[in-house]
């Protein structure tokens, strides 16, 4: 299905970028007039995976983070963030709920278990030594 709309940003992976994030995704989607519930899911969803990508993916270092989101005539919202960081050894181990690579004790494992609650699809790629995109897929509901 052809594109209807779709952006593109990166920002350096600071913490203080994480409601940047939230903002930017939330005005793209706002173009197609969702409804709160659905703004609060998205915000809440790509946050988590900035957060992941700027505590585990550069963990100390300072990387890039990107955002690509299109839209499409069926309602359809997809949004990938992608980091160039340590990339993630077991996919399947990482998406467990409670687990997590931060060793302070501070991060209660959730991020990828709440992207799956709030989202309709999530898909996570992943290179050990490259990094990770995370998909996001939401369908909104179109208002005639």
């Amino acid at each position: 299905m052809k594109i209807q709309n779709r952006m593109r940003v990166s920002f350096p992976a600071r913490s203080v970028n994480e409601s940047f994030a939230r903002t930017v995704i939330a005005a793209f989607a706002a173009t197609v007039d969702p409804t709160v519930d659905e703004l609060i899911d998205i915000k809440t969803a790509v946050s988590e995976a900035v957060t992941n990508a700027i505590v585990h993916g550069y963990r100390e270092e300072l990387g890039q983070v990107y955002i690509g989101a299109s839209l499409y005539p069926d309602g359809r919202l997809v949004v990938r963030i992608r980091d160039t960081g340590c990339g993630i050894p077991d996919i399947k181990k990482a998406m467990e709920p409670l687990y997590t690579t931060c060793e302070t004790g501070e991060r209660a494992g959730l991020g990828f278990a709440v992207m799956q609650e709030l989202m309709d699809k999530v898909q996570v790629r992943s290179t050990p030594g490259k990094g990770t995109t995370v998909t996001l897929e939401k369908r909104l509901k179109i208002k005639q």
